[in-house]
C-alpha cells in the first residue's frame, strides 16, 4: 500500500519525503522490521523506540514516524528514509493499521467488554451463546483468541497493540465471522490500542480498585475515564446498574443507547429467585411475556451478573430464550472457577481471583456450598498495585479457613517481601494461616491437607501457564501440577 494512503484520515501531522512509498509492512518492533517498511516509534514505560530507529532503517525501514515530543537532537535519520512526525505515534499506529489491513471491524459486529472483573467469562458466555444460535464467532482476550474452537493463539495481554488487533481482525474478517467479542482493557483505552474500531455494542461489567501503579492507572478517577471512553464508540451499550458507575456512565453518554441488568437495583434485564450450588447457579429473568429460568454451569453470585450481560446483549440481537439456555448452561471458562477434574474426587478449583475483591467472592461464594473447610493458596504479583496485598491478606484470614500464603508473578521484586505486605493484613485477623514461598510446595501442602468435605482455591493465576521471575515466563501451569500432586499422594 502506498505510504500516503496509510495516512489518509491522519490530522496534525508534517511529512517529508517520498509519500508514493510502497509500504509492505508496518512495525512498532524495530527487530521485526524488513525492508519496505513503515517503523512507528513509540515511547512506552520501559523502552522509546526512537532510540532503535537505526536498527529499524537497518533492518529496511523506508519510512518512519516520529512523535512530537521525541528529542530530536538525538535522532539521526539519513536522507533518504521519509519521515512523518505526528502528535501521538500511537493514536497514528492505531489509524494506519485500520488502513493497511482495510478497516476490517466494519466487516462484522463487534461487541467489546469493559469492567474491572466478568471481562473474559462474559465474552465467553456471548461467544457461546451466539454460536448456539448458529453465528460463527470471533474472541479476543485475555486468555487467547479464537476463530470459532480454532485457537488463534494464547494472549500476552486483555487487548492486543492496535497493530496486532487490527491483524486479528483481518484475519477474522477473511474467515467470514459474524460477530468478534473481544475484552477492553482499560489500559487499551487509555493507549489508543482500540482507536479506529467500529463497534457496534459495548458492556461494563463493574468498577472495583485496580490497576492503580506507575504503569498503569494514576488514580480510580483516570481508571474510570478510560473505560468511559469505549461507551463514545458505541452506538449501544448495557451497564450493570448494580454497579455505583451506572449513572454516570449514563450521563456522560448520551449518544449511546443504553440498557440495564442487575440483580439488587432496578433494571432493563433483573435476575430473580437465585440458587446456587457447587457446579452451577440459576434464577428467574423476564423474556418478552415469560418468566424464564437460566442455568450457568459456574457457581457464584458474579455469575449471575456475567450471564446477565450476556442475556442482554442476546436479547439485542434477537436471539431467542432456548438457545440462550443452551449456550450458558455447560459453559467452561479456564481460570474462573475451573475445577480441576481428578480421581480422588476432590474439590480443587483454580480462579484467577487477584483482587481483594474478587477474592472475597470466590471465597464467599465456596463457603456457601462446601461442607468442610474452604482452604486458600494466593499471592500478590510483584511491581503491581501494593495496596491490595494486605487488604488481600485480610480478606483470606477473615474468610478462609486456613490459607498458605505463598508467591505469584514476582517480576521484579523479592517475593518474600510481597508476603510480608499479605501478612499485614492477615495478621490482623484470627484466620488461621502459614507460609510457603514456593507456590508448588504450597499447592502440595493444601491438597495433602484436605480431604473430600473441603475445598482448595488455587486463587491469582487462572489460566496463566508461567510464573513471570526477574522478566522471565518459567513453565507453570496448575492444572499438571495438581495432576502431578495427586500422583504422588496415590503413591503415598
Amino acid at each position: 500500500m502506498k505510504l500516503k494512503k496509510l495516512l489518509v484520515g491522519m490530522e496534525n501531522f508534517k511529512a517529508k519525503g517520498d509519500m508514493d512509498l510502497e509500504i509492505k509492512k508496518i512495525e512498532c518492533n524495530s527487530k521485526k522490521v524488513v525492508p519496505n517498511s513503515l517503523f512507528v516509534a513509540i515511547k512506552g514505560y520501559d523502552s522509546d523506540g526512537h532510540e532503535y530507529i537505526e536498527e529499524a532503517v537497518q533492518n529496511g525501514a523506508t519510512a518512519v514516524m516520529l512523535d512530537m515530543s521525541a528529542d530530536f537532537k538525538k535522532i539521526k535519520v539519513p536522507k533518504d528514509i521519509t519521515v512523518i512526525i505526528t502528535e501521538d505515534t500511537r493514536k497514528a499506529l492505531a489509524k494506519v493499521s485500520c488502513n493497511f489491513f482495510g478497516n476490517p471491524s466494519r466487516l462484522f459486529k463487534l461487541i467489546g467488554v469493559t469492567g474491572t472483573k466478568g471481562k473474559t467469562t462474559t465474552t465467553y458466555m456471548i461467544k457461546s451463546i451466539l454460536e448456539k444460535a448458529g453465528y460463527k464467532v470471533g474472541l479476543i482476550g485475555t486468555i487467547a483468541n479464537y476463530i470459532g474452537e480454532e485457537c488463534l493463539g494464547f494472549s500476552d495481554r486483555t487487548t492486543p497493540e492496535s497493530l496486532e488487533l487490527q491483524e486479528l481482525f483481518f484475519k477474522m474478517a477473511k474467515e467470514k465471522v459474524d460477530y468478534v467479542v473481544m475484552e477492553v482493557s482499560s489500559q487499551s483505552l487509555k493507549l489508543s490500542r482500540v482507536d479506529g474500531c467500529f463497534f457496534d455494542y459495548a458492556i461494563f461489567t463493574n468498577l472495583y480498585k485496580d490497576h492503580i501503579s506507575l504503569k498503569e492507572h494514576s488514580s480510580m478517577d483516570e481508571y474510570f475515564e478510560s473505560k468511559l471512553k469505549l461507551f463514545s464508540m458505541v452506538p449501544k451499550g448495557f451497564v450493570n446498574s448494580d454497579d455505583f458507575k451506572c449513572n454516570k456512565i449514563i450521563k456522560a453518554s448520551p449518544n449511546c443507547d443504553i440498557k440495564t441488568y442487575a440483580v439488587d437495583n432496578k433494571a432493563d434485564l433483573l435476575a430473580k429467585d437465585i440458587t446456587i450450588t457447587n457446579v452451577s447457579v440459576d434464577f428467574k429473568v423476564k423474556i418478552g411475556t415469560r418468566n424464564e429460568r437460566i442455568k450457568v454451569g459456574i457457581p457464584g453470585r458474579y455469575s449471575v451478573y456475567n450471564a446477565l450481560a450476556a442475556i442482554s446483549l442476546a436479547l439485542s440481537i434477537g436471539i431467542d430464550a432456548e438457545k440462550i439456555k443452551e449456550g450458558l448452561l455447560n459453559i467452561v471458562v479456564p481460570g474462573r472457577n475451573e475445577l480441576v477434574p481428578n480421581k480422588e474426587d476432590l474439590a480443587i478449583m483454580i480462579d484467577y481471583a487477584h483482587t481483594a475483591e474478587s477474592l472475597e467472592n470466590i471465597l464467599q461464594a465456596t463457603k456457601t456450598y462446601t461442607p468442610g473447610r474452604v482452604i486458600c493458596v494466593f499471592g500478590c504479583g510483584g511491581d503491581r498495585d501494593k495496596e491490595k496485598r494486605e487488604k488481600m491478606g485480610e480478606v483470606a484470614g477473615r474468610v478462609a479457613d486456613y490459607t498458605i500464603v505463598t508467591t505469584d508473578n514476582p517480576r521484579t521484586e523479592d517475593p518474600k517481601e510481597i508476603i510480608q505486605e499479605i501478612e499485614k493484613g492477615i495478621s490482623k485477623t484470627k484466620g488461621k494461616y502459614e507460609v510457603e514461598v514456593d507456590r508448588k510446595k504450597a499447592i502440595k501442602k493444601a491438597i495433602k491437607m484436605m480431604n473430600k468435605r473441603d475445598i482448595v482455591i488455587l486463587a491469582g493465576k487462572g489460566h496463566e501457564t508461567y510464573q513471570e521471575i526477574n522478566g522471565k515466563k518459567y513453565p507453570f501451569d496448575e492444572r499438571i501440577i495438581v495432576k502431578e500432586i495427586l500422583g504422588e499422594k496415590k503413591n503415598d
